[in-house]
């Protein structure tokens, strides 16, 4: 239920690092679409050369078998072992040498799923906090992380549930720790994009009107912003590396989840839909299905069974 098509995006200027790794000898063992536009991936691979060249995401990769083989071309003391982490930014350039067997795990992290958690738990600019690159590093928390998502059979609804709630917080915590000092300071020098005013006062509108299919329109959006729909559109993706649509959507769905997924007497479809600004039920049915390969009766079963 839950093999997720592989973006198709290519090169120049970007490329999904899925994409990379299926051009590689690497071999694809399973794969899972999360909710908030999160990925996991598990590979394999041996007698290998690959080059990761300006991904269009952020990317965690931990080890889960193998790896002394594995090296930084270039870099002759950095090289894997099982347990160890990387962290790739969007825009990430390296080279790799695969002289022995591997496998790693991948949390593939779109931009919209980055700028979410940056605004709600940093209250800041997205581009001002992208992770910081790491080759090879430790944490205790990943490895756990990782170990128990690979023991996990994500075909299974309730497993799945429990890898997708695991990942949303190990995102958490890669957001936070982007928030160093030195990165607060970035804030300071990222240009373009909506004003930190702006910024506050357009997504405060969104989560006031949620509920109203018509009140967020672009021509409302950029009234509160006090710009043009054109100035608006193109600055709301430049701070928020998504469409003003996508975003809206994402909060929608957001909300119905968890409206879907309170304790007690279960909504109807109708009603989620009514207080989320879908159109319709069918509407709503139709973007659970699109975002989250299930239904929305499927995820409410999850929750109430979990």
């Amino acid at each position: 239920m839950h093999a997720p098509a592989l973006q198709s995006l290519s090169r120049p200027p970007q490329q999904h690092l899925c994409q990379v790794l299926a051009q590689s000898h690497a071999q694809l063992q399973r794969q899972a679409k999360l909710t908030q536009s999160l990925q996991l991936a598990v590979w394999a691979n041996r007698d290998d050369e690959v080059v990761y060249s300006r991904q269009s995401h952020h990317t965690l990769s931990v080890y889960l078998a193998g790896g002394k083989g594995s090296q930084l071309k270039g870099d002759a003391d950095a090289r894997g072992e099982a347990g160890r982490f990387c962290i790739f930014p969007a825009q990430h350039e390296s080279s790799w040498l695969v002289r022995e067997p591997v496998r790693f795990l991948h949390l593939y992290v779109s931009d919209q799923a980055w700028a979410e958690r940056v605004v709600r738990l940093l209250d800041a600019e997205p581009r001002s906090h992208a992770p910081a690159p790491q080759i090879y590093a430790q944490d205790a928390t990943y490895l756990r992380w990782a170990q128990t998502l690979d023991a996990l059979d994500w075909s299974d609804a309730a497993s799945w549930l429990q890898a997708d709630t695991l990942s949303q917080q190990v995102l958490d915590s890669l957001v936070l720790q982007s928030a160093t000092p030195q990165r607060r300071q970035a804030a300071l020098r990222v240009a373009g994009g909506l004003s930190s005013l702006a910024r506050r006062r357009v997504l405060d509108y969104v989560e006031a009107h949620l509920a109203d299919s018509k009140a967020l329109t672009l021509q409302a959006l950029a009234r509160v912003a006090c710009l043009s729909e054109f100035h608006f559109a193109r600055m709301f993706h430049q701070s928020m590396g998504c469409t003003v649509h996508d975003w809206v959507l994402q909060r929608r769905l957001g909300q119905a989840r968890s409206l879907l997924a309170a304790s007690g007497h279960r909504p109807t479809l109708a009603r989620v839909a009514a207080q989320t600004g879908f159109s319709s039920a069918s509407h709503l049915l139709r973007s659970f299905r699109t975002h989250l390969g299930m239904t929305p009766t499927q995820f409410s079963r999850l929750q109430q069974d979990a």
